[in-house]
C-alpha cells in the first residue's frame, strides 16, 4: 500500500525541476518588460513555495506514529501564502499619480501558488495555470493597450506672454486631433527673466487623448501658437 508520507527521490526532483520551469517562465515575460520583479525573483519564489510545499507533507513522516502527534500538510502552505504577500507589495509603486506594480505584485502571487501547487503534486493545473497566467500577461496586455488603456489623460503646462487670450488657438488644435479638453486653468502671472515689463503667465490644460502617440504632436503644436514660450506635459 502506498504511504502518502513519503515520496520517491524521482518525485522530489520531478517537482523542484518543475517549479522552476514554470516559475522561470512567467518571470522571463515580466524581466522583457522590465519589472521590479523578473526572472530570478519569479523562478526563486515557485522553487521556494514547491519545496516549502514538499517540507510540508513530507518533511514529518518520521512523526506519523508518534503519540499526541497530528500533522498538518496545509499549515506551512497556509503560512507561504501570507508571506509572499508582503514579498508582492514590495513591488507596488505610488507615484502620486498612479499606482504601478499590481500586475507584478499578483504574477507573483501566481507563481507561488503554481509552486505550491506542483510541490503537491498535482502537475496539471500547475501547468495550465502556468500557461493561463502567460497568456493573461501576454494576450490582455495587447487587448489593454488596443481597446481600454489606449486613451491617456494628461496635463500640459504652458508659459505664455500674459496680454494675449489662447483659449480659441487651444480649442482648435485639441479640436483638429480629436482631444477633449477637460479644463483650463490660469495660474500664476510672473516677470520676465530679462526684467522687462513683459509679463508672463502659466497655463494648465488638462485633456484626454485618444491616442498616447499624440502627446509629443499636441505639445509640438502648441508651443507653435504665437505668444507661447514653453509646453510641458505631465
Amino acid at each position: 500500500m502506498h504511504n502518502p508520507w513519503v515520496i520517491e527521490n524521482t518525485h522530489l526532483v520531478l517537482r523542484l525541476f518543475l517549479s522552476v520551469v514554470l516559475g522561470g517562465l512567467v518571470g522571463f515575460e515580466r524581466e522583457r518588460k522590465n519589472h521590479a520583479a523578473g526572472l530570478r525573483t519569479h523562478t526563486l519564489v515557485c522553487l521556494g513555495s514547491c519545496l516549502l510545499m514538499i517540507l510540508s507533507m513530507y518533511g514529518f513522516a518520521d512523526f506519523v506514529g508518534e503519540p499526541n502527534v497530528r500533522l498538518d500538510p496545509a499549515r506551512l502552505a497556509a503560512q507561504v501564502i501570507t508571506g509572499v504577500g508582503f514579498l508582492g507589495a514590495g513591488t507596488i509603486l505610488f507615484t502620486g499619480k498612479s499606482i504601478t506594480g499590481l500586475t507584478t505584485a499578483a504574477s507573483i502571487w501566481v507563481v507561488m501558488a503554481v509552486g505550491l501547487t506542483v510541490g503537491a503534486g498535482f502537475y496539471l493545473p500547475a501547468v495550465l495555470s502556468a500557461a493561463m497566467v502567460l497568456l493573461i500577461l501576454w494576450g490582455l496586455n495587447i487587448v489593454e493597450k488596443r481597446y481600454v488603456n489606449n486613451r491617456k489623460e494628461c496635463t500640459f503646462i504652458l508659459t505664455a506672454s500674459s496680454d494675449t487670450s489662447y483659449v480659441e488657438s487651444f480649442q482648435s488644435v485639441l479640436t483638429q486631433h480629436g482631444v477633449k479638453l477637460i479644463k483650463v486653468r490660469f495660474l500664476d502671472i510672473e516677470a520676465t527673466p530679462m526684467g522687462s515689463d513683459l509679463q508672463a503667465q502659466r497655463i494648465m490644460i488638462s485633456v484626454v487623448l485618444p491616442h498616447r502617440e499624440l502627446l509629443i504632436v499636441i505639445a509640438d503644436e502648441l508651443n507653435r501658437i504665437n505668444g507661447i514660450r514653453s509646453v510641458t506635459a505631465e
